[in-house]
């Protein structure tokens, strides 16, 4: 059985493609969020090069999400983050 790869077990080695999930505090309530490895890599270096926290960085992405577009999901918010903002 592959790893979880929850918020207690986020470098755990996964098949390429296939969703990790994390749980984490976001304006004030608990969500967990489930993205592909390759995506997570990009949010994590993302975050260093703003001197940013996950949490901080993915929080900014969800409030702009419900601005500009409410009805897509933070999961792909995210992911098109990334690909707008590589490093």
């Amino acid at each position: 059985m592959p790893p979880r790869g929850d918020s207690t077990d986020i470098n755990a080695t996964a098949n390429k493609g296939s969703l990790l999930k994390r749980s984490m505090r976001i304006a004030g309530h608990r969500t967990s969020l489930a993205l592909e490895q390759e995506f997570w890599t990009g949010l994590e270096k993302i975050a260093r090069a703003r001197s940013s926290s996950l949490p901080v960085l993915i929080a900014a992405i969800d409030e702009a999400r419900a601005k500009d577009t409410p009805d897509a999901s933070l999961a792909s918010a995210v992911r098109v983050f990334v690909l707008e903002n590589r490093v």
